[in-house]
């Protein structure tokens, strides 16, 4: 009997010791970053939902690297970890092969049915609109779209910077979109514009959403005095309260008109929609489901995803390190943009409205309404931010999936 090599026992050692020095540090930088997600996460500086299951999976998939062989018929998808969705069986043994693969890859079937379709984001936005109260844009609706329009100035100025360096215009487009801090459409946007990088823009658009939680504050500290921070908002003229019959309307009309301007988007502006209608008629069986089930369920396993796929290799394309450049620069510009929108309304109301809530045009939902009240208590604890807050990220939301319906359909006519 032939005697065993210690490697040979500890393969994910042995993984280690036969790759590139190059592929060796960054795997080692990845499990250290996994850990240190897992910690911030459980420290509440970033996003705990999102980044506690993205950090584990990222640390493991660094620490065991198990991959699809290459060569054959059967394509290995993003980092070789899974079967590429597209992968087409010609007869019955290979139809075998991939129902095997389906069955003991226990994370191959949540990526090719949920993942690399766009299903989650329909999910994930299911659960998102039942926790909407879209209440808050009626009251509000000029004041709110006002501040999600300049929310979306990394969404607009990245795309011809992406072109400059290189990339093809639905590369830019589905990057740009991370300016929109809105996950779910940066998914749909590179599934439809860019299928060959949508793995590795996702990727960085959902860590990057994770540190607006961590990034943003010190943003407005830097661009807004304390004493602005702490400006009280006017008493606001009492007024009807806006029934739920009024919401479903308004609802059930924004959905038809925005299905039938950007029919690509309809998918995720009806599950937008259909929670936020499902929350106002008080189905209580339909809610819990999504906002609890579905929301946590489609978070959990995108985190867990996300990480699982950010693997040495793929983080080390030099295509991903522009993307990782832009991808900041979008949510760093559009977060000014919110800001720039703060004081327009300042000056525009004659000093009285409280620029830090246009960092929540920026609309990472809720979180960067959140951020905006947060830093306000700190500057003035009396001071209450959040309805105008969530207005304008709510809005955010529906200025984001407008501008990814456009720039779907442009460039899908165009190129």
């Amino acid at each position: 009997m032939d005697r065993l090599n210690v490697l040979d026992l500890f393969q994910g050692l042995a993984t280690l010791a036969a790759a590139e020095p190059s592929i060796l540090v960054m795997r080692l930088v990845l499990i250290a970053l996994g850990v240190l997600l897992i910690y911030l996460g459980k420290k509440g500086v970033l996003e705990a939902l999102l980044m506690i299951p993205m950090g584990l999976g990222m640390a493991t998939i660094n620490a065991a690297v198990l991959f699809v062989p290459e060569g054959g018929w059967l394509r290995a998808g993003p980092n070789q970890i899974f079967v590429d969705a597209l992968a087409v069986a010609d007869n019955a043994a290979q139809t075998t092969a991939l129902m095997n693969i389906l069955q003991i890859n226990w994370l191959q079937p949540i990526y090719t049915f949920t993942f690399s379709n766009g299903l989650i984001a329909c999910v994930v936005f299911l659960g998102i609109g039942v926790l909407l109260d879209v209440g808050y844009v009626m009251a509000r609706p000029f004041q709110s779209m006002i501040l999600a329009l300049f929310g979306e100035l990394g969404t607009i100025a990245v795309y011809p910077i992406a072109i400059a360096l290189g990339l093809t215009p639905g590369q830019a487009a589905s990057v740009a979109i991370i300016g929109g801090a809105d996950g779910p459409m940066v998914l749909f946007t590179s599934l439809s514009l860019a299928r060959e990088l949508f793995v590795p823009i996702t990727v960085v658009a959902y860590l990057y959403l994770g540190l607006t939680y961590g990034g943003y504050p010190y943003l407005i500290r830097l661009l807004i005095p304390a004493r602005l921070r702490a400006l009280p908002m006017p008493m606001e003229k009492p007024r009807k309260p806006i029934t739920s019959g009024q919401k479903i309307a308004f609802s059930v009309t924004l959905c038809i008109l925005l299905s039938l301007l950007f029919p690509v988007a309809s998918p995720l502006i009806l599950c937008l929609f259909l929670g936020v209608i499902i929350r106002e008629s008080n189905l209580v069986p339909y809610m819990d489901l999504l906002g609890g089930v579905f929301l946590y369920g489609g978070t959990f396993f995108l985190g867990l995803l996300l990480g699982v796929l950010c693997e040495a290799r793929l983080i080390l394309d030099p295509q991903v390190l522009v993307l990782l450049l832009l991808g900041m620069l979008a949510l760093l510009i559009s977060g000014i943009g919110g800001i720039i929108g703060g004081y327009v309304l300042y000056f525009a109301s004659g000093r009285k409205f409280n620029p830090v809530i246009g960092i929540a045009a920026v609309s990472c939902v809720p979180t960067t309404a959140k951020v905006a009240q947060k830093e306000v208590t700190a500057a003035n604890p009396g001071v209450v931010v959040m309805p105008h807050a969530l207005g304008a990220s709510i809005s955010g939301v529906i200025t984001t999936a407008i501008l990814a319906a456009i720039y779907v359909t442009v460039i899908q006519a165009v190129y």
